[in-house]
This record gives C-alpha cells, sequence and structure tokens, in this order.
C-alpha cells in the first residue's frame, strides 16, 4: 500500500505543491527514504533510473533550507554561500534534477540554479552573486567555480550526490571527493546510487555518518517489466533492420558506441524519411537542447545516442530501445534499457547481433540477468513487424530537424515523483537562477 506525502511528514506546502501536478502518493523509493531524510539522517538510497529518486532527495533538501521541518531554521541567502547542493554527472541530469526542485524551491521561498561546462560560465557568476540556495551541478564545473573564488561551500546544510555510480564509471570520483571534503562535517548527506562498486563504498564510509541505506529496487530487478529479444541478423541487413525497427509510430531511443556512429545514423535514418536525432558527446550545448526538446516534444520518434551522452536523459512513453551496436559490458545493458519500462510501465529492448556477434552477445545478456527471445531475422520477418506496430508515414528529408545543428536553445522539462496518472517528462535546459517554473508536467528521476 502507497502512502500520501503527508503520511511521510512532508510539510503541507511542498505536498500541495506536488497535489497540484497530481502526485500525491509516494513510490517505494520515496516511501523508504523520506522518513530518515526529513528527520536529518544521513541516507544511502539504492534505486534505478525512473524510480522516484529526485523527488526523494529533493523533498529534505528543501524541507531542511526553508526550516520546516521541527528543530530547523530558515538558512540565510547569501551571496556566493549556498546552502544546499545537489551533485549530478551529467549536464541534463542537472537540468532536470533541477526541473523537479525549482517548483519546491519556489513554493518554499527558496530558489535554485543549475551550473555545468560547455556554455559561457557569466550566467552562473551572476546567478551566485545575487545569491542562490540550491545548487545543481556537474563536479568539473562547479570545481572550476570554487578555484576562481566565485563561491564557497562553506554554508552546506545538505548535499546530495545522484547516480554516484555513474559518476564512477565516467571518472569523476576524486572531483566528488575533494568537493565533499569542502563541506561541512556534521551537514547532511544524500547518496543515491544503483551500486556501490568502483569506489562508490569508499565515498559512503568516507562522508556519510551513521548512513541508513534503502534499497527500493536495483538494475537488474527492472528487467523484468521489459520484453528483451536479440534479432540475429546478417551484416548486410543490420542498416535495413535499423531503419525498419526505427519506423514505428512511437518514441525509440537507438544506441551506439561512437559518437561518429550516432551522428552518422541519424543522419542516415533522416534522409531515409525517419526524422531523427543524435545526442553525442561532440555536440553543443544549444543542438543538444535542441535535438533533446524535439524527442521529448515529439517532433522526432528517433533518438540516436551514445551511453554517456543519454546518461541522466528522462523521458517517458519510450517503447523501444534498441542496441545498435551490443554494448560491452551488462552494466552498459541495463542502463541503456533502463530509458524505457520506466516507473513500473513496460518496454521492449531490442539488442541487433550479426551472426559473428552472437556469442558475445548471449553472454552478456547471461551477466545481465536476461534471458531474451533469440530471433534470427530479416528486416521484412514477421517478429520484426510485430515488434515495429504501425509504421509512420515517411517524410521528406528536408523535413526531418537538423541532428547536429550547433547554437543555443532552451527546452522545458518535467520531474516526476509518485504514482499519478500520465506522469510525463522531458529533457530541460540551462538555466540560470529560478525560484522555479511552477508549470509543467514533472517526471522522474
Amino acid at each position: 500500500m502507497s502512502h500520501s506525502f503527508e503520511d511521510l511528514g512532508v510539510p503541507e506546502a511542498l505536498s500541495a505543491d506536488l497535489a497540484r501536478v497530481g502526485i500525491t502518493e509516494a513510490f517505494p523509493i520515496q516511501e523508504k527514504t523520506l522518513p530518515d531524510s526529513l528527520a536529518g539522517r544521513d541516507v544511502l538510497g539504492r534505486g534505478r533510473t525512473g524510480s522516484g529518486k529526485t523527488v526523494a532527495f529533493a523533498l529534505p533538501l528543501v524541507t531542511r533550507l526553508a526550516g520546516l521541518a521541527p528543530g530547523t531554521a530558515r538558512a540565510r541567502r547569501r551571496a556566493h554561500r549556498p546552502t544546499g547542493l545537489v551533485l549530478a554527472p551529467t549536464r541534463e541530469l542537472a537540468t532536470q534534477i533541477d526541473r523537479t526542485v525549482a517548483p519546491l524551491a519556489k513554493a518554499a521561498g527558496l530558489n535554485t540554479t543549475v551550473i555545468f561546462g560547455g556554455v559561457s560560465q557569466k550566467r552562473q557568476e551572476k546567478a551566485l552573486a545575487e545569491g542562490v540556495d540550491i545548487v545543481v551541478a556537474c563536479p568539473g564545473r562547479l570545481e572550476d567555480l570554487i578555484k576562481q573564488g566565485l563561491l564557497t561551500l562553506d554554508d552546506i546544510q545538505v548535499t546530495v550526490l545522484d547516480e554516484a555510480d555513474h559518476m564512477a564509471d565516467m571518472g569523476f570520483l576524486p572531483v566528488v571527493t575533494r568537493i565533499l571534503a569542502k563541506t561541512p562535517k556534521g551537514s547532511q548527506r544524500l547518496l543515491f546510487s544503483a551500486t556501490l562498486d568502483n569506489g562508490v563504498d569508499v565515498l559512503v564510509k568516507k562522508f556519510l555518518k551513521d548512513p541508513v541505506l534503502h534499497s527500493a529496487d536495483n538494475a537488474q530487478a527492472a528487467v523484468t517489466t521489459m520484453d528483451h529479444q536479440v534479432l540475429v541478423t546478417h551484416a548486410d541487413d543490420k542498416q535495413a533492420l535499423i531503419e525498419a525497427l526505427a519506423s514505428g509510430t512511437g518514441r525509440r531511443m537507438m544506441f551506439t558506441r561512437t559518437k561518429y556512429r550516432a551522428k552518422k545514423m541519424a543522419k542516415k535514418l533522416s534522409q531515409a524519411g525517419i526524422p531523427a536525432v543524435d545526442l553525442q558527446g561532440n555536440l553543443s550545448q544549444g543542438a543538444r537542447d535542441r535535438n533533446l526538446g524535439a524527442f521529448s516534444d515529439g517532433d522526432v520518434r528517433v533518438l540516436v545516442a551514445t551511453d554517456v551522452a543519454a546518461r541522466g536523459v528522462h523521458v517517458d512513453d519510450v517503447e523501444l530501445v534498441v542496441h545498435i551496436d551490443p554494448p560491452a559490458e551488462h552494466k552498459s545493458y541495463l542502463h541503456r534499457s533502463g530509458r524505457t519500462a520506466r516507473a513500473g510501465a513496460s518496454g521492449s529492448v531490442i539488442t541487433i547481433a550479426t551472426t559473428e556477434e552472437r556469442s558475445d552477445v548471449n553472454k552478456l545478456m547471461k551477466k545481465a540477468g536476461v534471458t531474451p527471445q533469440v530471433d534470427e531475422v530479416g528486416p521484412n520477418s514477421d517478429v520484426v513487424k510485430e515488434l515495429v506496430g504501425e509504421r509512420a508515414e515517411r517524410v521528406a528529408p528536408q523535413a526531418a530537424p537538423a541532428a547536429t545543428q550547433s547554437g543555443d536553445g532552451n527546452r522545458s522539462g518535467g520531474r516526476s515523483g509518485g504514482r499519478s496518472g500520465g506522469q510525463r517528462g522531458g529533457s530541460g535546459s540551462n538555466g540560470s537562477k529560478r525560484g522555479g517554473q511552477g508549470s509543467g508536467q514533472r517526471q522522474n528521476q
């Protein structure tokens, strides 16, 4: 039985803000962590992407800084001295976290800003100089600003580390360690991670004091809500098979191993009359925002991405995930696959394997704890037709949005929280200081 947020001790002002967008009942990760985090305990939360983690840490973060919890006082806003800090591995995730935190902060009289690299730091400097309560940041740019003397972490009362395992995979733990060491001892720390390997356990031991461990689910638990299939095909038929799988009417995410291949594949699909955009590390921030916005808004149905670039991307109603190139290791498979079957929904995960790759893919599935249906197919096989379903009408190539055009662009996104009817979300973009846009669907993290 799920609980209301009021039952879990969430202040009325914040639960009412969630209720205004239809979020009234908590997800398991929220039910388990909120009583301890609201009480000021250090918490280690283990839950996969899409489990509702963002609201699980946003509520205690805002509650404490706003002085809404027993024994707490409202934090004083001062220039260059934030009192709340959220660390995230990618700019997309940081932006989407802020889309969840900002409306709650605004409801409590607080404000937020987002800090990440790849863009000019002038707007970030301005926000810090004017005074901001909560900073949502990627580690690299945050450390740069600290070194420049543009902010200090001496007043931090609550620190959140989200997707710590992905930070470890991306090599950020040394920077994260230096940042956490600058926060006051005795301040509250909340760490969320799907796994505790690759040095995450060291962070926990060093920086969390008597943490309470709560596990709502894990990456492998999510595979039960997905249909996993391996499509074995001849190398000569692979491109035609990819185009067939991309041609349906619903959203698809397709994964490649390299940036170049993601860009090239999106271009090929668009030229074939299937509008597609890419998401890879060589894009400018404006192009990333535009491409994510086009995908989340439904202007295009196909997003071709690399593993690293797609971390932190949370878009609902992705009905099909296609591994164009099988990932090198099972954690990447589980993370890629987590783009579908979010928040208890179902979805399909397809891995394309050439005859030569079949043995390696079998080993990958075994490590991932998956027993897929395996079919030998061609582009027009009945199995493929069933997976694709209704096919969208092809469009003239010039009508497809540019996949990698550079520049600046802003897109709104969403946040999720607990169970509600029809939660939807999308991508966000770079923001400066915000009390929070109160409107919009709020989707998960």
